[in-house]
């Protein structure tokens, strides 16, 4: 086997050289899981025969469980998927890297310490369900696809397209009045919440939240009064405590140590 890099997984507050149990590393699956540390801060790496790692579902859960399971133990500044120091960058290279950007490290991990990311989702249980209600509560929606019945589609291209703009509009105003009464009671309690782009038509909330460790019960019982409430014809997916992937994502350019 040629010189071995490191996997960097994620930036910890922590002065000592220890190792993680219970975890496997990304790639062959074997050697330890261990810090390299300087100025009050390390790093978490495996040794590593790969420069680049494909997005894989292995590799990717590969990733997060060693993050999962150095949190168990620390907050965590997460490090971009398959961040390799190659084997030209020694040890020193990484204590340097925690060196030169200690402030921020140690600014961010502040900003994440006692608190851990929870995901979700909401979306519409039934595909169908907001158009049928968007054509039942707008007249001009209504009078127009009724105007259309019956006759060739080519003839009432323009009168199709201005249909089809008119509901995707109306969606967007729909989906943004009931995704403010989701989010709204969760906001109240996140230390911090990002938006992400919804990803489907049904899908009504594509959210992260930052939440306060003392507070997760809080936000449990939110969630669950929200499915109480919408159960009807709205589904959550709710996953976490996770590391804090969607706030930070540390990435390394080795050029610039």
């Amino acid at each position: 086997m040629g010189q071995l890099g490191r996997y960097l997984y994620c930036i910890i507050p922590c002065s000592e050289e220890r190792a993680f149990d219970g975890a496997v590393p990304i790639g062959d699956g074997s050697g330890p899981i261990y810090t390299i540390p300087n100025a009050g801060l390390a790093t978490v790496v495996s040794d590593s025969a790969v420069g680049e790692y494909e997005s894989t579902r292995a590799n990717l859960l590969a990733h997060e469980r060693v993050q999962e399971r150095v949190m168990r133990d620390f907050a965590l500044l997460p490090v971009r998927f398959s961040t390799v120091a190659g084997p030209t960058y020694s040890g020193q290279d990484i204590r340097r890297l925690l060196e030169k950007r200690s402030r921020e490290f140690a600014g961010l991990l502040a900003e994440v310490e006692g608190k851990s990311e929870f995901g979700l989702k909401a979306l519409w249980k039934d595909a169908g369900l907001p158009f049928e209600e968007i054509v039942a509560q707008n007249e001009s929606i209504r009078r127009l696809r009724a105007s259309l019945q019956g006759k060739p589609p080519l003839a009432t291209h323009f009168e199709r397209v201005r249909l089809g703009e008119m509901v995707k509009q109306a969606l967007d105003r729909k989906r943004s009045t009931e995704a403010a009464q989701i989010l709204a009671p969760l906001r109240a309690v996140a230390h911090r919440t990002v938006e992400n782009k919804v990803l489907m038509d049904r899908m009504i909330v594509n959210a992260a939240f930052l939440v306060a460790k003392e507070r997760t019960g809080e936000f449990d019982e939110l969630i669950s009064r929200l499915d109480a409430e919408l159960g009807q014809r709205v589904v959550f997916k709710y996953v976490g405590p996770t590391p804090p992937y969607n706030f930070i994502n540390i990435t390394v350019n080795w050029s610039e140590l």
